[in-house]
């Protein structure tokens, strides 16, 4: 057998068995090598069902002396319950959906079993464990995989162990030098530790190992990514005599402390002679765009031209309705460039942009089409970056001679996660709401309770106000029982039938989502059914209230967006989130919407309950898929990975070198193609 041989080479690996692995990214044998578990279970110690205690994790050895198969259906899954013992006592094991199991079980034969107890109405119950017979899986520390329908753990550690022969063929990517200096066990070592661990000890240095090797590339890979937005010795120095107190004094409202100290931190950077590289992350309605705006200002009273870039049609004619009529009384000239705009107006806009009689010009990736020129380009800015990939970033960038680069989301990034997503550039962030913003009312309901909700829509619609209702789905699934945009808007049109509810999702042409925006901004729509097309969009200051279906389905940072659609007028707004079934994590997230409008607490939050595996897992920020780190608690292992990952390209900075060559391919299978390497 070969690293790069398919899975079906493996016995029992069939082509149900290769499809179901596939959805686990495992096709090769290297692929199952590196499906490393999320957990290991105990199973050294037995104890005696006289010792057993709710709420344990426990192993048993028993006798079958009863079989119950159930005929009462618990929902659709046959039920099947077996009473057994030893000689301190009998308990009852009970399996749901286990119509499989029906053959499986002899009265008068022993088997072993792992679970976890529970106390239910007053006996110790073992729901749904594990089991084997005889010696089988009878003893040691086993793992526990992330599987998916069609495996079980038990054929991934039978397969786990068929490719154990294999690890001696894995390339250690790192050399022996640094393996030694950093104190690393070898890789080898760390894959026989982590799949068939013997003691705790060996355990823990397999985790440091390969978590370490999954930052060390991680972070090799960013620098790398990152050399072409890297700041240059000779950038543009914008003039200390352009003062931006006029425009500030000019401004209908007066700057939290927050945004003067951004302001401050941007304006340092602008006359230093070095190209700016400033993320500034602020919440939802915190006043990114203000800072925004004084940033241009800056820079066209330096003698440049400033360009801003929203991902949507939409928001970019909203920035430049508010922008172009602020600059108005400056004497300020402001473009606007789209793809959909008519052939002789763009070529009069293009035509402008070149001659520099539009000093800011506001658009989509429009702005980074080959025709676009700019006369004297010194100010880029990306608004909602997140929505960008690095190589549009970049492409904006050329359109001018080392240009400051200032980037913006109201995307809330927990700051443990900043660090990595934005190591190399400098970040601002505006934590502070304007006075005056009213704080949205936020209830976490039940399906039961899912009538009532609508009532209270149907009130504020009667009052005049609008509403957004939100589902994770365009249309019905036969997999996933989720309520569907197309089926919500059907319901709430035949319920809300003097109002106009229209529906938009991502699946549309964006000439019908902008319309379909346009007419509800204009209260011409009352209610309006969306997928999370709407998570960054414009504001209706006439919106109070959004109601968000199968609130399950969202991470708390994606909800706490949505939220943001509403809240941005002067009514009191409201948040519904309709919860379905009785998951934990589900609790968890309605308890922390209902008690923080915080977005960066929320994130931190968001960042514990999925981890960041689920987070990056989006591939919205162009990153690859992290298996055994977790950068809530690695964040030593991280620190001491980026400081070698520098040390490592100030030697090599294209990883030319024999000793970095497997290094080398292993960012390039990481990363693929969602960053440029210039490596």
């Amino acid at each position: 057998m070969q690293l790069n041989d398919k899975v079906t080479l493996l016995k029992g690996i069939g082509p149900k068995k290769s499809e179901a692995l596939e959805k686990l990214n495992i096709n090769t044998l290297e692929d199952l090598i590196f499906f490393l578990p999320r957990d290991y279970e105990d199973r050294r110690n037995q104890i005696k069902i006289h010792d057993i205690k709710d709420d344990a994790a426990v192993v048993v050895k028993a006798e079958v002396k009863l079989i119950v198969n159930d005929r009462y259906k618990y929902g659709r899954k046959q039920l099947l319950k077996l009473l057994v013992s030893d000689d301190t006592g009998m308990i009852e094991v009970v399996f749901f959906n286990a119509r499989y199991l029906q053959n499986t079980f002899k009265i008068g034969e022993s088997y072993i079993f792992y679970g976890k107890a529970k106390e239910n109405f007053g006996k110790i119950q073992l729901i749904h464990p594990d089991f084997s017979k005889g010696s089988e899986e009878n003893g040691g520390i086993l793992p526990v995989y992330p599987l998916t329908k069609g495996i079980t753990q038990r054929e991934m550690r039978s397969w786990q162990d068929k490719v154990r022969n294999l690890y001696s063929k894995v390339e250690d990517f790192l050399g022996e030098d640094f393996i030694k200096s950093n104190r690393l066990c070898s890789l080898e070592y760390a894959l026989n530790n982590i799949h068939f661990p013997q003691e705790k000890q060996k355990l823990l240095e397999a985790k440091y190992r390969l978590i370490f090797d999954e930052l060390l590339v991680l972070q090799v890979g960013l620098f790398a990514a990152r050399k072409n937005i890297k700041e240059e010795e000779n950038g543009i120095a914008f003039s200390c005599k352009a003062d931006i107190s006029k425009y500030i004094n000019s401004m209908p409202y007066t700057l939290t402390g927050a945004q003067k100290r951004c302001i401050k931190e941007i304006e340092k950077d602008l006359e230093c002679g070095k190209v700016m590289n400033r993320l500034v992350q602020g919440d939802v309605g915190s006043g990114k765009t203000a800072v925004a705006e004084i940033a241009m200002y800056k820079a066209v009273k330096s003698g440049y031209q400033a360009v801003l870039m929203a991902p949507t049609e939409i928001l970019a004619r909203q920035h430049f309705e508010s922008i172009s009529r602020a600059f108005k009384y400056h004497g300020i000239e402001v473009g606007f460039l789209t793809g959909s705009m008519k052939a002789a107006d763009k070529r009069a806009t293009l035509e402008k942009i070149k001659e520099g009689s539009f000093q800011i010009i506001i658009g989509t990736h429009a702005v980074i089409q080959p025709d676009v020129e700019f006369k004297r380009l010194g100010l880029v800015i990306t608004d909602e970056q997140h929505r960008f990939g690095v190589r549009q970033r970049v492409k904006l960038k050329e359109k001018g001679r080392n240009p400051n680069v200032l980037v913006m989301t109201a995307t809330p990034i927990p700051r443990t996660l900043s660090v990595v997503l934005y190591g190399d550039l400098d970040v601002s962030v505006i934590d502070e709401l304007p006075p005056g913003r009213q704080k949205i009312s936020t209830r976490s309901i039940g399906y039961e309770k899912r009538d009532n909700c609508y009532d209270f829509v149907e009130k504020q619609l009667a009052d005049g106000r609008q509403a957004y209702v939100v589902t994770p789905l365009i249309e019905e699934s036969d997999v996933m029982d989720l309520r569907s945009a197309h089926k919500v808007a059907e319901e709430l049109s035949k319920r809300f039938k003097e109002y106009n509810v229209a529906l938009i999702h991502g699946a549309m042409r964006q000439e019908d989502k902008d319309r379909i925006m346009e007419e509800f901004y204009h209260g011409l729509i009352d209610v309006l059914v969306a997928t999370v097309v709407i998570e960054v969009g414009i504001n209706v200051p006439n919106s109070t209230v959004i109601v968000v279906e199968n609130a399950e389905r969202f991470g708390l940072a994606q909800l706490h967006q949505l939220r943001g659609r509403v809240g941005r007028g002067p009514h009191k707004s409201y948040c519904f989130l309709i919860f379905e079934g009785d998951s934990e994590i589900a609790r968890k997230r309605g308890e922390i919407m209902e008690a923080s409008s915080d977005g960066f607490f929320i994130a931190e939050e968001d960042l514990k309950l999925r981890g960041p595996g689920e987070i990056f897992g989006t591939r919205q920020h162009g990153l690859p898929d992290l298996n055994i780190s977790d950068l809530s608690r690695h964040l030593k292992i991280m620190e001491h990975a980026k400081k070698e990952a520098k040390v490592i390209l100030e030697k090599d900075p294209v990883l030319e070198s024999d000793e970095n060559k497997g290094l080398k391919r292993k960012i390039t299978k990481l990363f693929g193609e969602n960053l440029t390497l210039d490596l």
